[in-house]
């Protein structure tokens, strides 16, 4: 039996704690990660995978290390993503409407909007 600390950590969070943290700050982009490159249909789809239930992958995030983020801040504290950071994005933009910087470097607004009579996602064609 391995008596050595564990490394790493596997846990399940609602959607509305990923949400708070988002708005709070707590999950931080690092510096190093490519622009957002997914588009509105991209958001819409994983807006819809939320809504049936369907398995979306996981978030990596990294507890305290130093690394400079994406907005020229360090990170001491927050969880960096390792991996996840398009659909912690698209979760910003879609439900939070933040806006988003593409791989243009455009600051720019995705609009979701829900049909609950279809139960359909839309993309909102009007531009932002």
């Amino acid at each position: 039996m391995n008596t050595r600390s564990q490394k790493y950590a596997v846990n399940q969070y609602h959607i509305e704690i990923i949400l708070a943290w988002i708005l709070s700050g707590e999950i931080a982009i690092p510096e190093i990660q490519r622009p957002f490159v997914w588009d509105a249909t991209d958001v819409r789809d994983l807006m819809d995978s939320l809504y049936q239930g369907f398995p979306v992958g996981c978030l990596i995030a990294w507890k305290n290390p130093n690394v400079r983020l994406k907005d020229g801040t360090q990170s001491e504290g927050k969880k960096v993503l390792i991996d996840g950071q398009q659909r912690v994005t698209a979760l910003s933009a879609a439900i939070l409407g933040h806006q988003i910087v593409d791989q243009e470097y455009r600051r720019v607004r995705i609009k979701i909007a829900f049909n609950p009579i279809k139960e359909l996602f839309e993309v909102q064609n009007r531009p932002s």
